[in-house]
């Protein structure tokens, strides 16, 4: 984490003048945190561990007020139309500003309506199975579904949409069940009411490693820190195949750059402890931090390459 402790150095070098306008007068009082998900998702659980950390460091609590529904949409939208005063925040990721936008209309713009202030982490999903499912690789994953009918449960375009890839890429077929939330999709997994889900790794790994799910692999670009023997989709015979999922803190747009750059700054600060660094890797995540800049051109590049192949798969939702 040595770039993000860089970047905070940065900042009070650069921009002293701005950083310091916002300590004087930042914040007078309670922040809300939109979480546009419910509770015990991935999103959700990144919310609130540095909504608890972010409030100890200003002086001010942080509320995490969950708006779930629509995939996002509901609370992404809130966040949206909230006054800039820097009173009201959003934690986004792939699905509400990159995926979402490009299946259908939504309410507010991915890359106008916000001002982004940094991205907090970055993960892979994770492709599990319930126990009871005889696969131990994908390619077994692939075999049982061309035998027999398999259900997998999806919350959100952020794991609905890899797992369709997923399935056009293998040829194969799966029936979704939605679900309202990751904890929801969990609980269905769990239960066996679905055999297969792409989740969070934030949300699947501690339920690998205690055996009640089973991990096939990670649909990400590399493998997960915190499940080093799980292969990648790509590793797994099909190359070309990934899907990083990520989450940020934005502002509304029009928020004081001031309020941005000291949200940025303690944020940096946050993300580089020891304590958040294990905290989220054991978990399956990896800390972030980047600049605001960094952040809206990371959104700008995520949301064109979803749009790509969406159109090149001629997906619709």
């Amino acid at each position: 984490m040595r770039g993000i402790r860089y970047l905070a150095a940065a900042l009070l070098v650069c921009c002293p003048g701005l950083v310091s306008a916002a300590s004087n007068n930042y914040p007078s009082k309670p922040v809300r945190f939109i979480s546009p998900f419910s509770p015990g998702g991935g999103t959700d659980t990144v919310a609130r561990a540095l909504a608890l950390r972010l409030g100890d460091a200003l002086g001010k609590t942080f509320i995490v007020d969950n708006r779930a529904g629509a995939e996002g949409i509901i609370g992404t939208e809130l966040g949206a139309k909230s006054p800039p005063d820097g009173y009201t925040l959003l934690v986004g990721n792939l699905g509400t500003l990159a995926i979402n936008p490009n299946l259908r209309k939504v309410p507010y713009d991915p890359l106008r309506d916000f001002a982004p202030v940094v991205q907090t982490t970055a993960s892979s999903t994770v492709l599990v199975v319930h126990p009871s499912v005889p696969a131990k690789t994908v390619r077994d994953l692939v075999a049982l579904a061309k035998t027999r009918p398999l259900n997998y449960g999806a919350s959100s375009s952020g794991t609905f949409l890899p797992m369709e890839l997923f399935k056009q890429m293998a040829k194969i077929d799966m029936t979704h069940i939605p679900y309202k939330g990751t904890g929801p999709t969990l609980a269905g997994i769990l239960s066996g009411e679905v055999q297969v889900m792409f989740g969070g790794a934030i949300n699947t790994t501690p339920l690998v490693k205690s055996g009640k799910l089973r991990a096939l692999a990670v649909a990400g670009d590399r493998r997960a820190k915190a499940l080093p023997d799980v292969p990648t989709v790509a590793e797994s015979g099909f190359p070309g195949y990934e899907a990083n999922t990520w989450n940020g803190m934005l502002a509304p747009a029009g928020t004081p750059r001031a309020i941005v750059l000291r949200l940025n700054q303690e944020m940096l600060k946050i993300l580089g402890t020891r304590e958040v660094i294990d905290y989220m890797t054991a978990d399956g995540a990896e800390p972030a931090g980047n600049t605001p800049e960094h952040f809206a051109a990371y959104i700008r590049s995520e949301h064109a390459k979803w749009a790509q192949v969406i159109r090149d798969a001629k997906i619709s939702h």
